[in-house]
């Protein structure tokens, strides 16, 4: 039985970015709502009062913290320049919390490690109207200033749904009566022509692992992507790419 959270990790509620000039770009962004802005109090000097009058201007408060607690909440230490923002993310909440709407198309994200990789899926996924994607917290790439950029700023309006791991989000999807389907290079159904359940989870693994064998071990089926050129495997965001779009084309994204 699924029991809904009753307490939101900072984590499933924020984006936090880093460095100065994403941290100013996202106060002066009239579509973003920045919670809190945390300066180094080692910071100080022109780009420390900068980021003070625009944070002020946009109404958001500001609070001093020591540098390696920056550090350790940026996850950055050689980037972070000392100040940190959390961005309010409004569709991002707990997988637990979004099973209770049932979204017909979810996306699970197992083992992605390039946060290319991740922004753009993200990036495709909110295009093509997906009702969610799952990014675990652990072993996927965080979602950070190169998750945003690479999505160019849609992480912040994406319908992201947190849990701990992949495995977790399988089990969770799979007891909530969702049929988990991996993409994988070769075998399996092709993906144009698969009959697909009512609510279906699709699994992108890895750029080198793959699916993990915690994750296949409960997979429904497989699907491919058929490819008559000479060509073995597409990127993983490429083949997300085609996946949500093939979903769109049959008008079930939701």
């Amino acid at each position: 039985m699924l029991v809904a959270e009753t307490t939101v990790s900072p984590k499933d509620r924020f984006l936090t970015v880093y460095g100065r000039k994403p941290v100013l770009e996202a106060l002066d962004d009239p579509e973003l709502r920045v919670d809190k802005v945390i300066l180094a109090d080692t910071a100080r000097g022109p780009a420390a009062a900068e980021i003070q009058r625009a944070a002020k201007a946009a109404g958001v408060p500001v609070q001093r913290a020591s540098a390696h607690r920056v550090k350790v909440l940026a996850g950055n230490g050689k980037q972070d320049q000392g100040v940190l923002a959390d961005v309010v993310a409004p569709l991002m909440r707990p997988l637990s919390a979004a099973l209770a709407d049932a979204p017909a198309r979810v996306l699970l994200l197992d083992g992605i490690t390039t946060p290319a990789n991740v922004g753009m899926i993200l990036r495709t996924a909110t295009a093509a109207g997906l009702g969610g994607i799952v990014v675990p917290r652990r072993g996927v790439a965080a979602l950070d200033p190169l998750v945003v950029k690479a999505s160019a700023g849609v992480a912040f309006r994406a319908p992201v749904l947190r849990c701990a791991t992949a495995a977790e989000a399988a089990s969770m999807l799979v007891e909530a009566g969702y049929g988990l389907y991996a993409l994988g290079a070769q075998g399996g159904s092709s993906l144009f022509e698969a009959p697909l359940p009512e609510r279906t989870a699709f699994v992108l693994g890895g750029e080198t692992a793959g699916v993990s064998d915690e994750v296949a071990s409960l997979v429904t089926g497989w699907l491919s992507i058929p490819m008559p050129g000479e060509v073995e495997s597409l990127n993983v965001s490429a083949a997300a790419a085609v996946l949500c779009f093939e979903l769109v084309r049959r008008g079930t994204t939701r």
